[in-house]
């Protein structure tokens, strides 16, 4: 508002301005001579042959100053009627325009003294003064700014409300659009099998040396592949460093790593234990990798809830591809009891109790950074809800550091969770480790 008003006070000002212009530009100021009391002009005696020779350099042209002031009315009522008349003091002279000198003025053409009788004016002519206009005109902006001022809160909510109605208006057609984007993502991963496999390459390649490397996550597209490090990792040519502890090399550098979508979990942990899932797509729609292996523990999912759930259930079709008959067991939800999750086809699902049996005494020291200590996913423990502190200390049993060595998969906040990702309500989830967010499958 402020800038508004800013803005018509400059206007006014432009106005008033083009205003007196345009009456010098239509001859309104003319030169005039004011003749002087005699006690300023050391007593001698002002007629039209001085002032002709004073303003114009010429005596002889008393005659054109005469022509131009006969019978105009002058301030005292009296009027110039032949050349010989007395110049009485006061009276205004108009000289002609190229008049000069120091004692030449300019005045403003009223129809009063000095200038020619204007009939169709009708009487005197009344202006406002350019300094009245202008107080008058900063008066009504101050007013007008004082108002703002103190109604800004006013405008301001009034605007955000007509703001987010707009905005409410278009939200159902965006949340379709949206889904139905999330939705074509899920079937591209359902149908592409080239894409895990170049993951796994991947993989192989960075261990082909015999040092084993912490891929925390993979990027793969037609041009290039980009591959999440730690940062006191530096890969050899053709890798080449990207931005942070990110490093990038040409998608026709390849080195295959024998890895085959058919292979067994146990085939896929001679690669150093590699559970490379897709947890969704980057801006450019890319798919981005994860290695679960590098979780050691929990996954923690906050923020909207649907979306946290349809988060664990893509992560859950990705290990049905690529490790069938891994062992997943699902904890009853106590605050989301609604929930549910449609268990894919090839995971082997495990009442709670029988997880217990499985305790390898395997003590796991995860880093928050990326989980960097790794952790060979032997199975799955999903919890779609918040968990209570029953099911907290039940989960930390099964996965927690020296518990059953499982992976945690919670839509929910977990104590003693090493991976917090955050879900929003358009599809989107947050991953803090990787500074990246991710649009997830519906």
């Amino acid at each position: 508002m402020l800038r508004v008003l800013a803005i018509l006070l400059l206007a006014c000002f432009a106005t008033l301005g083009t205003h007196s212009v345009g009456h010098a530009a239509e001859g309104d100021l003319v030169k005039v001579f004011v003749v002087p009391d005699p006690g300023l002009s050391s007593g001698q005696t002002v007629t039209l042959s001085t002032i002709a020779a004073g303003t114009l350099g010429d005596a002889s042209r008393a005659a054109e100053i005469f022509d131009l002031n006969r019978g105009l009315r002058q301030p005292d009522g009296a009027s110039l009627d032949g050349p010989q008349d007395r110049l009485l003091p006061g009276w205004i002279l108009r000289l002609p325009p190229d008049a000069s000198g120091p004692d030449v003025r300019q005045a403003r053409d009223t129809g009063l003294a000095g200038s020619e009788p204007d009939p169709s004016a009708g009487g005197t002519t009344h202006s406002i003064p350019l300094a009245t206009a202008v107080a008058a005109s900063a008066a009504v902006l101050l007013a007008l700014t004082t108002a703002g001022i103190v109604g800004r809160r006013k405008v301001r909510a009034a605007s955000v409300a007509v703001g987010k109605w707009m905005w409410g208006l278009g939200a159902p057609a965006r949340r379709r659009r949206r889904l139905k984007l999330r939705r074509g993502v899920g079937r591209e991963f359902a149908e592409d099998a080239d894409t895990p496999r170049r993951a796994y390459d991947t993989v192989g390649q960075l261990a082909g040396d015999g040092k084993e490397r912490a891929v925390h996550a993979l990027r793969i597209d037609r041009k290039s592949v980009t591959v999440w490090l730690e940062e006191s990792d530096a890969p050899g040519s053709p890798w080449s460093k990207a931005e942070g502890s990110r490093w990038r090399r040409p998608a026709e550098a390849r080195v295959p790593s024998g890895w085959r979508p058919d292979d067994t979990a146990a085939d896929a942990a001679a690669l150093g234990a590699a559970c490379l899932v897709r947890a969704g797509t980057d801006d450019d729609g890319e798919p981005v990798f994860v290695d679960l292996s590098r979780l050691d523990g929990i996954l923690s999912l906050t923020g909207d809830a649907d979306v946290a759930r349809d988060t664990v259930q893509n992560l859950l079709a990705e290990v049905a591809r690529t490790r069938p008959n891994t062992p997943v067991t699902v904890l009853s939800s106590e605050t989301n009891r609604l929930a549910r999750l449609t268990m894919p086809a090839g995971l082997r699902q495990l009442p709670s109790a029988e997880l217990r049996l499985t305790n390898t005494g395997t003590v796991s020291h995860g880093t928050l950074r990326a989980a960097a200590s790794r952790r060979p996913v032997q199975g799955l423990v999903v919890l779609t809800g918040a968990p209570t502190d029953r099911q907290s200390a039940e989960l930390a049993a099964l996965c927690g550091p020296g518990g059953a060595g499982w992976t945690g998969l919670v839509c929910g906040d977990a104590a003693g969770a090493h991976w917090r990702w955050h879900a929003h309500a358009d599809g989107r989830v947050d991953v803090p480790v990787l500074d990246i967010s991710l649009t997830v499958p519906a």
